[in-house]
């Protein structure tokens, strides 16, 4: 009990507890998982749209021979790992699937501002009001948000209707 209250002591003044070797590498090794696992499930494939196995993107991270900074959110590190494997393969964030509706006052003048922004448009009606079905790159969420509330004053509405647009089931082989 006494070199337990010793080392507690040494906690106390020093501020910082000792991390055997051993525990910083199974810390480092969960979070490079914890971050393969992050890219694999926000990101595709741009050809097939298909999603990537968390071993294959394990596989590439050290291909590119990514390190993990402990001191940064396993998210972070994931966005800058999509940004480094871009270089070297095939790989783009998955698509978010969104509906907007539009008074028709705004609807047209909104429309020209948002199509910079969208990927690809899948339906569009005109009624009453503008529908829109759409894809986008989520890192334009924020500002598709943005501009829907400022340009409606509140009135327009926004749906997302999936957090990624993947293909689903097995592909075929001829």
């Amino acid at each position: 009990p006494v070199a337990y209250l010793s080392r507690f002591d040494s906690i106390l003044s020093k501020g910082e507890l000792q991390v055997s070797d051993k525990e910083r590498h199974t810390q480092l090794e969960q979070m490079f998982r914890d971050i393969a696992t992050i890219v694999a499930d926000k990101c595709v494939n741009p050809e097939t749209k298909r999603p990537y196995t968390v071993i294959l993107i394990e596989r590439a991270m050290k291909d590119i021979h990514y390190s993990v900074k402990p001191h940064k959110s396993t998210k972070q590190q994931a966005l800058e790992v999509i940004r480094q494997l871009k270089e070297t393969m095939q790989i783009e964030r998955a698509h978010m699937r969104l509906r907007f509706i539009l008074p028709a006052k705004e609807g047209k003048k909104l429309k020209e501002k948002l199509k910079p922004l969208i990927k690809v448009i899948e339906s569009e009606d005109f009624h009453e009001q503008l529908e829109i079905v759409c894809l986008i790159d989520p890192g334009c969420f924020r500002e598709i948000d943005e501009l829907i509330r400022s340009g409606t004053k509140g009135k327009g509405t926004l749906e997302v209707l999936s957090l990624k647009d993947v293909e689903e089931g097995d592909e075929k082989l001829e």
